[in-house]
């Protein structure tokens, strides 16, 4: 082929960064591991950040990457991105639509670093001390540069978890005279001195500029740039003193990161400046300080720490996260894969979870817990340990990357709608954010609980809802289908009577309470007067309020939202579900087969049944 020198065929390309502050790493993946057309841009050319990756793409005109994976300087949480040292901010659905990709991953820089540590060879590391790492030990990872970046990996059976970590603000501790000179010229300006505030390129300055005071005869201040060129000269005393000090400072701080992650793997340093020390950081008292540790000097000099030095690391990372995400070219799945490979490691029981997943993984995205529990014929526990070994909080997160795979797309996840989005985007996240909380609600739904409720309903001899605001609707669409059911049903959504209509209730009455936050003073109020007169109280709301303390059975509905700005959505949709799968369960339990779906429909009348009565309070 004209256009593939490298012989690489058809495979089809992907599309991979590094975004830094400073400059931006663009490259093409065809075939596993081997990155292409390899370009750096400065991000200082372009304004925002569309047009910067644009304009990679214009010069690679040939190719049409449908998936792309990027690393950048900044902690991800979310659809939005703002990046700390450079006047971007963006949504990644935004980009991903503005650049026709089927998928798009944003990681932060350090998570795709720390995961391309596992396939790093000695040709891609240099070894600082002694020490051996442990074939299935965590493994560390610390990187000096503009801040000071912490990051982890955890062996899962097959495969390696990433840690996400701030640990880089942990406060800083000083260890001899020197470093608490320091600390003191530091705390003139600043009230709270972090780890990364002194072991970084601008912490550097700041070591330079507190031991100059020793050093009258020294300029009076020096960039980070400098200071290394003048040590490695050996133009400076006061420059050499500096590293010496700051790779000290870094050998402490690794040898607690060891300690708090048990790192028997080792402890990887990157970043942009220990790399560029050279014999400097050998010469250091890196290693010393990291084995000084007293009693545990023993544990961490068995601990080995590398000094990363191999190109494209963060490529590597990337490329390993969107293999996760995306399906193989011939349709395969990775996740599944994964599965198989780690099967026979896995308990009797987990395996059998495992079975029935590998037969039919599309039947497994729309199974309940209890569902593949009584498929695999185990317990729903075992189907959540399950997951936790295949390095997965729970079954939700199992099933959204398990859903990424079979289709090809980045998992749903909840954005914010902002003031500058256009119509099409503000509808677009409105039904995903809906989306993705519908099924992250169906996989955390305790159905004991909503059995409770129907049993409770079913025998009632009066039932009574309350609920005000925007959870009125809710309680108005409950009445609607119990007069479906000729269910004496009444409405209450004016606070000032709760508290009365609560204290009419007797033992064989059911109060249930719809609410979003279950903080109203007057709905906690009305539950304490029911429960006083015997009747069983049932809440709609979240598990951690004071309502849900109050009542005998919680249907959890834990959905955070922000109704500062906007009324509450979601959490309204999901407290209607809850009431669907109520007035199913009763229709089922109430009625002949034949009819069950006419009056769920409500296209027909449904048998008599005992009184209720509705208030409602949001």
């Amino acid at each position: 082929m004209a256009n593939d020198p490298e012989g690489l065929g058809d495979a089809e390309p992907r599309l991979l960064a590094d975004i830094g502050a400073t400059y931006a790493r663009f490259c093409i993946e065809r075939v596993r591991g081997r990155f292409e057309r390899v370009a750096v841009l400065p991000c200082g050319d372009y304004s925002e950040f569309v047009p910067l990756v644009r304009a990679y793409l214009a010069t690679v005109p040939d190719l049409s990457p449908r998936h792309g994976a990027f690393a950048i300087a900044y902690p991800i949480d979310g659809d939005w991105v703002r990046m700390t040292n450079r006047a971007w901010e963006f949504s990644i659905q935004a980009v991903q639509q503005a650049l026709g990709l089927s998928t798009l991953l944003v990681v932060n820089n350090f998570t795709a670093l720390a995961m391309a540590l596992p396939g790093v060879g000695d040709d891609g590391r240099l070894q600082v001390g002694g020490g051996a790492p442990a074939p299935d030990g965590v493994i560390g990872l610390l990187g000096p540069g503009t801040g000071l970046g912490v990051s982890a990996l955890i062996p899962a059976n097959d495969r390696w978890v990433t840690l996400a970590s701030e640990g880089g603000h942990a406060s800083f501790a000083p260890l001899d005279e020197r470093e608490l000179r320091v600390l003191r010229h530091v705390w003139k300006t600043l009230p709270h001195v972090s780890a990364e505030r002194l072991v970084s390129g601008p912490g550097m300055e700041l070591v330079y500029e507190a031991l100059r005071e020793d050093h009258p005869e020294a300029e009076p201040a020096l960039v980070t740039a400098e200071i290394v060129r003048r040590a490695q000269r050996g133009e400076c005393p006061l420059c050499i003193e500096t590293i010496d000090c700051f790779c000290a400072m870094l050998g402490t701080v690794a040898a607690d990161l060891a300690l708090t992650l048990g790192a028997t793997g080792g402890i990887y340093v990157g970043g942009g400046i220990v790399p560029r020390l050279g014999d400097l950081f050998d010469r250091s008292g890196f290693r010393q300080r990291f084995e000084a540790k007293g009693r545990f000097s023993a544990y961490l000099s068995r601990i080995p720490t590398f000094v990363l030095t191999a190109d494209n690391l963060a490529f590597q990372g990337v490329s390993t996260l969107l293999a996760e995400h995306v399906p193989n070219r011939d349709g395969g799945n990775p996740l599944l894969e994964r599965i198989r490979n780690a099967r026979e490691g896995l308990s009797p029981a987990e395996r059998r979870v495992a079975n029935v997943v590998l037969d039919s993984p599309r039947a497994v995205l729309n199974d309940a817990v209890g569902v593949i529990a009584r498929r695999a014929e185990v317990s729903q526990p075992t189907v959540i340990r399950f997951c936790r070994s295949l390095g997965f909080e729970g079954l939700a997160d199992f099933k959204l990357k398990l859903g990424s795979g079979l289709t090809g797309t980045v998992p749903l996840q909840r954005t914010q709608v902002r003031r500058q989005d256009a119509t099409s985007d503000l509808c677009a996240k409105v039904l995903d954010n809906t989306v993705s909380s519908i099924v992250q609600f169906r996989d955390a739904l305790n159905v004991e609980t909503v059995e409770r409720v129907i049993d409770l309903l079913r025998d009632a001899q009066r039932v009574e809802l309350y609920a005000v605001g925007n959870s009125a609707m809710v309680a108005l669409d409950a009445q609607h289908k119990l007069f479906r059911f000729r269910i004496p049903v009444v409405a209450r959504t004016e606070a000032a009577v709760f508290s009365i209509a609560a204290e009419a209730l007797g033992p064989k009455d059911v109060a249930v309470f719809i609410s979003s936050s279950g903080q109203t003073p007057e709905l906690l109020r009305a539950a304490e007067a029911a429960r006083e007169r015997g009747a069983s109280v049932v809440a709609i709301t979240s598990t951690q309020s004071p309502l849900a303390r109050k009542a005998d059975v919680c249907v959890a509905v834990d959905h955070d939202e922000d109704s500062s700005t906007f009324v509450a959505m979601i959490s309204r949709v999901l407290h209607l579900l809850v009431i669907d799968m109520v007035a199913v369960g009763l229709a089922v339990r109430r009625m002949p087969a034949a009819n069950v779906g006419r009056a769920v429909g409500a296209d027909a009348p449904s048998p008599a049944a005992p009184g209720v009565w509705i208030s409602h309070i949001g």
